[in-house]
């Protein structure tokens, strides 16, 4: 598993497993362009890698097809470890489907450098500021509530806060995995975002989560009934947004039904439409766009 011309990735990552849901997925950052590209691996029912330091792409294509055919997170990373004459510059975190968690960092990774491993993650860095970073990240990790990516996007802001990368900031992904979780359920990718350069990477990244969560569907929480006054808060929205044939009389009839489903399609918000119901994420994105 050697590589002939290994890219030396200064980053930090974390791994992990969500026990409730059986979601899989990666977070990473790095003073380099397009970290999305290279670092995260993850396939639904299987497992989630990072692969960085020394990168060798091989332990991500590898390390998922073992965990497919039965292995654990560590024997996986044991096996390949073994089979790598360069291990010594590798650092790869693994979490399967089971959530067994395991992480390697190499002895000749460039400090600091090094990785924790928890229940149901890894997290590791490599020219880090020191290990407060990794700190930080397992600690927040552990203490978040909220869906995966959302964890782990919190993780990488508590990594930089405490230091991060010593070289600096350029690059940000996540990466998390459902089965049929992605748009209309024809993918497995549930989330799937990238910063490719920006020169505060994480924040883009929180940026873009937050738009991917205004574009998922419903929770049943996020509902809510359709009185009057909501009504009429609605028909104003709609003629604030061009719509002035709409009269505002609180009540949901056929033209306000149309016009604010148009308005729903128009903003891309349809994944978030219900017939009588009305969607609080959706109602609170088009008061702050055309109140």
């Amino acid at each position: 598993m050697s590589a002939n011309r290994p890219l030396r990735l200064s980053t930090f990552s974390i791994a992990a497993h969500d026990a409730r849901n059986g979601d899989l997925g990666v977070a990473v950052q790095s003073k380099f362009l397009a970290v999305g590209s290279l670092v995260p691996w993850a396939k639904a029912g299987v497992g989630a890698i990072a692969t960085q330091a020394a990168l060798n792409a091989a332990y991500g294509a590898e390390g998922l097809r073992l965990l497919a055919n039965g292995w654990s997170a560590p024997e996986a990373l044991n096996h390949m470890v073994s089979m790598d004459s360069d291990a010594d510059q590798r650092q790869v975190l693994i979490v399967d489907a089971a959530g067994r968690a395991a992480a390697f960092t190499g002895a000749k990774c460039y400090e600091w450098a090094g990785h924790i491993v928890g229940e149901g993650y890894a997290c590791a860095g490599n020219i880090l500021v020191s290990r407060d970073t990794v700190e930080a990240m397992a600690r927040t990790f552990e203490t978040t509530e909220g869906p995966l990516a959302h964890r782990l996007v919190a993780a990488l802001a508590a990594g930089q806060k405490a230091g991060g990368d010593r070289r600096g900031q350029q690059s940000a992904a996540v990466l998390v995995v459902r089965t049929a979780g992605g748009y209309a359920a024809r993918t497995d990718h549930y989330v799937d975002l990238r910063v490719d350069d920006h020169p505060q990477p994480i924040a883009e990244l929180q940026r873009l989560l937050a738009l991917h969560h205004l574009y998922s569907q419903s929770a049943p929480e996020d509902l809510m009934e359709l009185t009057e006054a909501i009504c009429r808060e609605l028909q104003t929205i709609l003629r604030n947004a061009g719509q002035h044939h709409i009269q505002i009389t609180g009540r949901f009839d056929d033209a306000t039904r149309q016009a604010l489903l148009d308005l729903y399609n128009m903003e891309n918000l349809e994944d978030r439409w219900h017939e009588r119901m009305i969607d609080k994420v959706a109602l609170e994105y088009l008061r702050r766009k055309f109140l």
